[in-house]
């Protein structure tokens, strides 16, 4: 099966403008698979992966080795592997500013982020790849995606793509697995697999909700500094995302915690150990997990480069997700009722912020009004139609 990466496109433009492109994401989201497409529509490319001994072999004497192939495009994939690279690879760039020199692919450490902000700033942009979202998905010859499917297996590519349910469940326990045994320690991060995982799990158990770092350490034998830097891993490595408040100046005051979730909801269902989707439908994680995958995917879309945030005062005012868009202000409720209804706090939210426009975000049907012209139900599939 053959999936168009929603990223694709802006890979090749910067790759026309810019010496250095990275390509970031977790392990086995799709992107060597994103490289290699990238690169065979182009003539005169090498590729690296830094992980066969072949080819790290290659850069035992680096400086003159991609020297040799100046007038290539050099694709590195696994770069956080050699963090030495990056001072070279600057000043290869600085002696050559032509564009599409390097395309650079890692798994993100804060290791990585460092090296390569400090010594390519202005000479590197950064593309950014998650598992597939629904929008990805879409075949309009077979008729809508099958969001349950997504829902619970995520959407890791070997998870989705898994020829049955156990297959699925059983990739996804292996690359917990691997992730806290072998993955952190490459990434130089000397934390006990038992400790990383129960983390991971005890940050499930919170997904969707304002995180309390001091209960949370408290809980897990950890002080509040330790904990926090400890999801900042998780975070750094795209397992987990914390949500900002939205800052806005209103009369009344604002939560101004961060929200907690697992980026992919397949590795949400297998750490919480819900082993098919009728266990999840029946758990009360369901409606949070709606939330956090209908969330993800509206953040791929949108890829907001302005403020956003959830929106939550200590009087009950709030919204799941605001985004400022191209000066408008655009709010967002996920729900998983299929006849949802606004809450008064989020009606008098819409206000306090001066929406545009809100969107109640559900699984499936069709988009209607509710209440005014301003506040829109929209299934997923729908919300770039909308927008």
């Amino acid at each position: 099966m053959k999936i168009q990466r929603q990223v694709h496109h802006t890979v090749l433009t910067d790759l026309e403008q810019f010496p250095a492109v990275a390509i970031l994401g977790p392990r086995q989201a799709g992107k060597t698979t994103l490289a290699k497409a990238v690169i065979s529509s182009r003539p005169n490319t090498l590729y690296l992966d830094l992980e066969r001994p072949s080819h790290l072999s290659r850069l035992q004497d680096p400086e003159t080795f991609l020297s040799l192939h100046r007038d290539k495009l050099v694709c590195i994939d696994e770069v956080q592997l050699r963090p030495d690279l990056f001072p070279l690879l600057r000043s290869l760039v600085d002696e050559d500013r032509r564009a599409g020199r390097f395309l650079i692919l890692g798994s993100s450490s804060p290791e990585l982020l460092r090296q390569s902000s400090e010594t390519l700033a202005g000479r590197l942009s950064y593309v950014y790849i998650t598992p597939f979202h629904q929008k990805e998905l879409e075949r309009p010859e077979k008729g809508p995606t099958d969001w349950r499917r997504l829902l619970w297996r995520g959407g890791f590519p070997s998870s989705y793509l898994a020829t049955t349910d156990g297959r699925s469940f059983r990739w996804r326990e292996s690359y917990i697995q691997t992730f806290v045994e072998r993955d952190l320690r490459q990434f130089g991060i000397d934390l006990t697999p038992q400790y990383m995982r129960r983390l991971w799990l005890m940050c499930c158990h919170l997904h969707g909700q304002i995180v309390n770092y001091s209960a949370l350490g408290q809980s897990l034998d950890r002080t509040h500094p330790t904990l926090k830097r400890h999801i900042d891993i998780l975070e750094a490595t795209f397992m987990m995302r914390r949500l900002p408040p939205f800052a806005v100046n209103t009369k009344k005051r604002l939560v101004k915690s961060p929200k907690l979730y697992v980026r992919d909801s397949g590795l949400l269902t297998c750490l919480l150990e819900l082993d098919s989707f009728d266990k999840l439908y029946g758990h009360p994680v369901y409606g949070a997990c709606w939330e956090g995958f209908a969330l993800e995917n509206v953040l791929s879309l949108l890829q907001p480069r302005g403020m956003y945030g959830f929106f939550r005062t200590r009087t009950g005012e709030e919204i799941d997700l605001v985004v400022e868009r191209d000066g408008k202000r655009i709010g967002f409720e996920f729900k998983t009722s299929s006849n949802p209804s606004l809450t008064k706090g989020s009606r008098t939210a819409v206000d306090l912020l001066d929406l545009d426009r809100l969107f109640v975000v559900v699984p499936q049907g069709s988009a209607y009004p509710i209440d005014t012209d301003r506040v829109w139900v929209t299934p997923l599939d729908e919300i770039e139609n909308h927008i």
